[in-house]
């Protein structure tokens, strides 16, 4: 499988993005997915996870309420709404995906995922 972030940029503060994560080789209905940010001089960090085939979404607590996760397996693509930025979250971001999971599996942990897209630069401006 292939994972090909894309929507970043720069922003202002309390403004919005939506980054989108296309999966090719396979449909996107194969995998549990999740959202990852690695910010300058920090450790990766978990954002987002959705399940593979119930949706349900998990959220790390700096996120919680302002980001959305979500999936369209008809365009093969997940997504990750960003409203109200904060400078804290500039970081790159990056998609993730395990193949056949289970339909209720997600995972905070990178070392859960198998597949990794490039990631995509947010930068959010105070």
């Amino acid at each position: 499988v292939q994972l090909q972030a894309s929507g970043g940029g720069l922003v202002q503060a309390g403004g919005s993005l939506r980054l989108s994560c296309a999966v090719s080789g396979r449909s996107s209905s194969s995998y549990g997915m999740g959202w990852f940010r690695q910010a300058p001089g920090k450790e990766r960090e978990f954002v987002a996870a959705i399940t593979r085939s119930t949706s349900r979404t998990y959220y790390a607590d700096s996120v919680k309420g302002r980001f959305t996760i979500s999936r369209d397996n008809g365009k093969n693509t997940l997504y990750l709404q960003m409203n109200s930025l904060k400078p804290e979250d500039t970081a790159v971001y990056s998609c993730a995906a395990r193949l056949l999971s289970g339909p209720a599996w997600y995972s905070t942990s990178a070392s859960g995922y198998d597949d990794w897209g490039q990631g995509t630069l947010v930068t959010v401006s105070s």
